[in-house]
């Protein structure tokens, strides 16, 4: 049953509503006129000001603060809920946050659960933040919670954050480390969103409970090639040695998982069923500012 099919529904509970893909959670739910409760740490946030002008009930829960969790769980239809590591690496944290999750979901009697994990997880990689995921996926299905896992990959959006290609003597660059002919799969965190919602919303749309999704896959040399026609420029792919990464074990584990296909596994027409206007690269690339250097 869709959301304009059911207008006293309950509220659906976003965690982390202020984030990238909490947020477009949270988006696509209002868009398809679902009753959002967005979780948040701090009300008062420019963030949590956006969510509640778009329409969102704006509620204070904190993933260390197990009773801040279970009061905003109470009286809800759905929950998505994502974790992270965090800027400073603590994979045991999220697993805690993760637990803590669950276990308020378990105790406010949460009808379904959407948990946003990461392509791979169930695959065994290694990759410190793949596995502290899978071990949250667990726990879910531990705590006897009906869950749907929605595994992205790649974001592209790293790529305006912390890959942004730099120009040097007129050509523009585009660094990974990733060797030459390797393809890398990628998704837009606004269509995370929009797959994310179109699984709380209808759970029976994600066949066995889990998908890993994404919009597009590309080697270096092809992701060099979207940004000249984007931004009518030269420019080329450098791959970078994996030792870019210095002390860094879990990117340093996750771009060696890349350089051996297959790697991440999505399945792009599930993903397009769930959310038709996924974006390719190309397409993504063209909705974002020029911030070449």
């Amino acid at each position: 049953m869709t959301s304009s099919e059911a207008p006293d529904r309950r509220p659906v509970a976003v965690v982390g509503a202020t984030g990238r893909q909490g947020g477009a959670t949270v988006r696509a739910l209002v868009n398809a006129n679902a009753p959002v409760r967005a979780l948040t740490r701090r009300i008062d946030s420019d963030a949590a000001n956006a969510l509640r002008e778009l329409g969102a009930d704006v509620v204070a829960a904190d993933l260390d603060d197990p009773n801040s969790l279970r009061a905003a769980f109470t009286g809800v239809d759905a929950v998505f809920a994502m974790t992270t590591p965090g800027y400073d690496a603590q994979i045991e944290r999220e697993i805690a946050h993760g637990h803590a999750i669950a276990d308020a979901a378990a105790a406010a009697g949460i009808p379904h659960v959407v948990y946003n994990s990461v392509g791979g997880a169930e695959r065994c990689t290694g990759i410190p933040h793949f596995e502290s995921k899978r071990d949250i996926e667990l726990y879910l299905i531990k705590q006897g919670l009906s869950t749907t896992f929605v595994r992205p990959v790649f974001f592209m959006d790293n790529f305006a954050q912390f890959l942004t290609p730099m120009v040097q003597d007129g050509t523009l660059t585009v660094r990974l480390p990733l060797p030459d002919g390797i393809p890398l799969q990628m998704i837009a965190a606004e269509d995370i969103g929009a797959v994310a919602a179109a699984a709380v919303l209808d759970p029976e749309r994600v066949a066995g409970g889990s998908i890993e999704i994404a919009g597009d896959e590309l080697t270096g040399e092809q992701l060099a090639e979207a940004y000249q026609e984007r931004y009518d420029v030269p420019a080329r792919y450098e791959p970078l040695p994996i030792d870019v990464f210095g002390a860094d074990a879990d990117q340093q584990a996750m771009f060696t998982w890349f350089a051996h296909p297959p790697a991440f596994q999505a399945d792009f027409a599930g993903t397009k069923s769930l959310a038709p206007q996924t974006k390719t690269f190309a397409q993504w690339l063209a909705t974002q500012p020029d911030e070449r250097s």
